[in-house]
């Protein structure tokens, strides 16, 4: 394991070639989530690129879906990590990202760098752009994650809830 204090570039090719990427998110006072919602949120990213800006910063289009979380914790003051890792049989590693979020609604300039790459199969329009400000970096093995191919993204009609309560 190993930890840097910016993005390296074994890390930054490895968040450009990622098709997923999961975010953590939790309010500063945890016990403050809003009712019925845990005190640390994890939501797996697909069909949006992780966009490396510098080495310090990331960002992504967030989409509506299945909440907005992350964006509570981040306008809340609390802490973000993002996690990439590889699934490539010949490149076992884990790439986690530490900092802050802002918030950027999609007329801004940075929104217009990263909404040159949309997520053309997604119906919904983004709502926002989460923008992390990187603290820290670490990299991990990753050999407890398992070999997986690149299918696609999933259609249209492939969306719903598989688990109905």
């Amino acid at each position: 394991m190993s930890f840097h204090s910016s993005l390296t570039a074994k890390q930054t090719e490895l968040i450009q070639r990622s098709h997923l990427f999961f975010v953590a998110s939790a309010h500063p006072q945890m016990e403050h989530s809003p009712k019925g919602e845990g005190p640390v949120n994890v939501s797996p990213k697909g069909g949006c690129a992780l966009h490396v800006i510098d080495s310090n910063t990331v960002a992504y289009l967030d989409y509506p879906g299945s909440g907005n979380e992350t964006a509570h914790h981040i306008q809340a003051g609390g802490p973000v990590t993002v996690m990439v890792m590889s699934m490539e049989p010949d490149d076992a590693a884990i790439v986690r990202l530490y900092g802050k979020g802002r918030i950027e609604p999609p007329e801004t300039e940075l929104a217009k760098k990263v909404l040159g790459i949309p997520a053309e199969h997604l119906a919904n329009k983004p709502r926002q752009v989460f923008v992390i400000s990187i603290d820290k970096t670490q990299t991990s093995c990753g050999y407890g994650v398992p070999v997986y191919t690149f299918d696609g993204e999933r259609t249209k009609e492939q969306r719903g809830r598989a688990f109905r309560d």
